[in-house]
């Protein structure tokens, strides 16, 4: 059974740390520093196997070469990115073994052009999907464009509902507040925000989330609602589920 736990990094990241079953052996997701997962890994005396990397920024990125240098650790990430020291660069549809366990590489440009996501069918099904999916939210578009983050998105809602959802950011409720905006008659996504209030009051991660509760609470995988297109058409153009998506990114971004 594999065990995901979070290493909180900066303000609000999440690195995120893979073990499977009672083996010293782990990998880390995205260590935009490397102190916290080495006071981690010799806290529990740990071995660092592999670094999975879903994008080229810093915050995703800046730790990977002390733990490389510290730990001789594989580092697997997007292929044709402009990130120092992968050894093992995958590309849509490639898999790789992590502890023993397989996952699948999706591509979800959007957020960056090289983003990818690493998906692990079983149970639970588990999705690492850096800043593309949020609880709530999705990554803003520094490089890709509405109609890239937009299937993007698409790609991560079909997978199965009850798939764990390892966002890299705690920004659920920023996130949420913004959905209230974006879909004011909401029931289910306004207990969900009182249960991450209560969450954060008590210092507790509002993630993982799920497949399944993000097509439920979350204006960006929830385009073609009707009260969402009502929302976002007082914003700009909401003609289509894409012209919908886009103004909602448009109008997070000045939130």
């Amino acid at each position: 059974m594999m065990s995901v736990t979070p290493i909180p990094a900066f303000s609000d990241n999440y690195i995120w740390l893979l073990r499977q079953d009672a083996t010293p052996d782990v990998a880390v997701v995205d260590p935009g520093d490397a102190s916290p997962v080495i006071e981690a890994l010799e806290r529990e005396s740990l071995a660092l196997d592999t670094i999975l990397v879903t994008h080229h920024h810093p915050d995703h990125t800046g730790g990977v070469a002390e733990l490389v240098k510290r730990y001789g650790c594989r580092v697997v990430g997007p292929a044709g990115s402009r990130i120092d020291g992968i050894d093992e660069p995958l590309s849509d549809g490639d898999a790789c073994r992590i502890l023993g366990r397989r996952f699948e590489v999706l591509t979800v440009p959007g957020h960056t052009l090289d983003h990818i996501a690493f998906f692990a069918s079983g149970t639970p099904p588990l999705l690492f999907c850096g800043d593309t999916l949020f609880s709530g939210g999705c990554g803003r578009l520094f490089e890709g464009s509405p109609e890239q983050m937009f299937d993007s998105l698409a790609r991560l809602a079909a997978l199965p509902e009850d798939t764990l959802v390892f966002a890299a950011h705690e920004y659920t409720l920023a996130n949420l507040r913004f959905a209230q905006a974006a879909e004011p008659d909401n029931a289910l996504r306004d207990r969900f925000l009182a249960e991450c209030q209560q969450a954060r009051s008590l210092d507790r991660p509002t993630l993982p989330s799920t497949i399944g509760r993000e097509r439920q609470i979350n204006p960006f995988l929830r385009a073609a609602e009707p009260g969402v297109r009502q929302a976002a058409s007082a914003q700009g153009d909401a003609g289509s589920s894409l012209a919908t998506f886009a103004t909602l990114r448009a109008w997070k971004d000045h939130f």
